[in-house]
């Protein structure tokens, strides 16, 4: 991707952190440093200091740039679920692939090593703010859901291959499992739902209001002494 036009500011900076990214995930943290960055797109190191100041400024911009993208990911994939125009695999593929193919896994694993954990605060507060807006503040079963499956996703860009051929099982098998799981919540949600149904149904049959409705409507009249008149 080697740029020749001349870009504004903010479309450099943005094709930098493209590039970043690309590189982070073709060759790992070694690979992204501000020469082989301004070299992808075409720019000096000098123009790269310029942008970012340091290595460890565009280390910071990059973890910014890879969670937004990263929740966008996320965002769909649940507001796809909540809204049933996903399915339970679909959501599970766009949150294990924001790790794998946006370079998320890659970025935790890096910023881990290098001791710079304050740079995944934008993801994790990223994730946070999705859960949220997605969901009602109380709904502590869907956040333990989102958490397990964030969880899932990072550990299998970071070993789930490898792992997978030691234990001679399908590559797959962690998104099952994350499958299962959402679908598994789904129905327990569902079944919390038609119980609070039944119940509020049954508390309003039973009440004074509804017997009093029923009398009337059948024309039903008793005594003081509770016979029935008429």
């Amino acid at each position: 991707m080697v740029m020749k036009k001349r870009l504004s500011p903010e479309a450099s900076r943005s094709a930098a952190l493209e590039a970043a990214r690309e590189l982070l995930i073709e060759q790992g943290p070694q690979g992204v440093t501000l020469k082989a960055v301004a070299a992808r797109i075409g720019r000096t190191h000098a123009n790269l200091l310029h942008h970012f100041g340091s290595a460890a400024e565009l280390q910071r911009a990059l973890a910014e740039h890879i969670a937004v993208a990263i929740c966008a990911q996320m965002a769909r994939a649940i507001l796809a679920q909540r809204d049933g125009t996903g399915t339970a695999r679909e959501v599970v593929d766009l949150a294990f692939d924001a790790f794998t193919e946006h370079g998320g896994g890659q970025l935790v694993s890096w910023m881990r090593m290098v001791g710079n954990v304050d740079a995944l605060d934008s993801i994790v507060s990223g994730i946070h703010a999705i859960v949220d807006e997605v969901h009602d503040a109380g709904s502590t079963c869907m956040r333990h859901v989102t958490q397990t499956l964030v969880l899932l996703a990072l550990g299998d860009s970071l070993i789930g291959a490898p792992l997978a051929d030691s234990l001679e099982i399908s590559r797959s098998s962690s998104r099952e499992m994350a499958e299962r799981l959402i679908v598994t919540e789904a129905l327990r949600d569902l079944a919390r739902w038609l119980y609070r149904q039944l119940e509020q149904e049954y508390e309003y049959l039973t009440s004074d209001e509804a017997v009093d409705e029923t009398l009337i409507a059948n024309g039903y009249t008793f005594t003081e002494e509770g016979r029935r008149f008429g």
